[in-house]
């Protein structure tokens, strides 16, 4: 259960893809005094009750708690994020290593974001992609670009920035597959195309047909990745390609940039990248989970994580 956002639902997703084959998703829309007071009272969802329920999103804290009252301890509740205040409404709390919440018993700290990125899907996607941009050339780097949030805009400096920094890694013989995102503004994307248009060895995705986001990072050589996106930062670090990350300058995530650069799992786009294994936080998060689940249950699990029980998991 999230609250709608891109980022909440793929983190919810990809634990409890980790955990289930059987998931069913929600979404709590409520806002303001009405929205918590509805969750707190009654959300509107009934029995059958979960075994386990994983919700993201400061908004979803309300109703998961009143779910797990409702189900009167039959239903396992995990919450991705810090709940910062709300702890004792959990079961467990899956939290990044910058969150200021402390590791315990019931709370996992873990380096990046949760997400969907699995080996499988990277694989389905390598096979899918690869006759648009296997032709590319090697080194082939991909470009996974964010955008504005919030009050913080991608601005036309930033586009200009990285139409340099792009043209040096072209220079230097690598080939470039980039793919904007839906925040990217419009006037990036045209930069972006114009800035390579005719170069047979650059692909800039349009926004027409199927995104290549996920063909990029299981093709690419060396991957850059904007700094505006933890979510895409860590999917990034599910690959085996090294990563570097183009600093925005927002300052938003910087707590969560420096660790990792810190861990040697990422650079900034200045510096050479580190080499490392791939990153799976979220089959972690699902061991813990279904530790929780056997001594619960008194069953055992799958060793892969790969379902904690029978039921669906929400």
């Amino acid at each position: 259960m999230t609250t709608g956002e891109a980022g909440m639902r793929s983190q919810a997703r990809g634990l409890a893809m980790a955990l289930s084959d059987r998931v069913i998703e929600k979404t709590w829309r409520g806002r303001g005094a009405r929205g918590w007071l509805a969750g707190n009272l009654g959300p509107g969802f009934g029995p059958p009750w979960p075994d386990v329920l994983v919700a993201c999103g400061r908004r979803s804290i309300a109703p998961a708690r009143w779910i797990r009252r409702a189900a009167a301890g039959r239903c396992l509740t995990v919450y991705i994020q810090d709940p910062r205040g709300s702890e004792a409404a959990f079961d467990l709390i899956v939290a990044m290593a910058h969150d200021k919440i402390a590791a315990g018993p019931r709370v996992l700290k873990v380096e990046t974001a949760l997400h969907e990125v699995t080996p499988d899907a990277l694989a389905r996607a390598a096979e899918m992609w690869r006759p648009r941009l296997g032709g590319l050339g090697r080194p082939l780097v991909g470009v996974a670009i964010g955008g504005s949030t919030g009050s913080r805009r991608f601005t036309d400096r930033h586009a200009e920035t990285l139409v340099e920094v792009l043209r040096a890694v072209r220079r230097g013989g690598g080939s470039l597959a980039i793919t904007p995102s839906r925040r990217t503004p419009a006037a990036v994307r045209a930069r972006l195309l114009a800035a390579f248009a005719g170069d047979p060895a650059v692909f800039v995705w349009d926004g027409a047909g199927q995104n290549p986001y996920l063909g990029i990072l299981a093709l690419a050589d060396r991957l850059v990745v904007t700094s505006d996106s933890v979510s895409m930062i860590s999917e990034a670090l599910a690959t085996a390609a090294p990563v570097q990350v183009f600093d925005l300058g927002f300052g938003r995530h910087d707590r969560f940039l420096d660790g990792l650069v810190a861990s040697g799992l990422v650079s900034r786009f200045a510096d050479p990248p580190p080499t490392r294994g791939r990153v799976d936080v979220t089959g972690l998060a699902a061991a813990a989970v279904v530790r929780m689940v056997q001594a619960r249950t008194g069953l055992a699990g799958q060793a892969s994580c790969s379902r904690a029980s029978q039921s669906p998991v929400t």
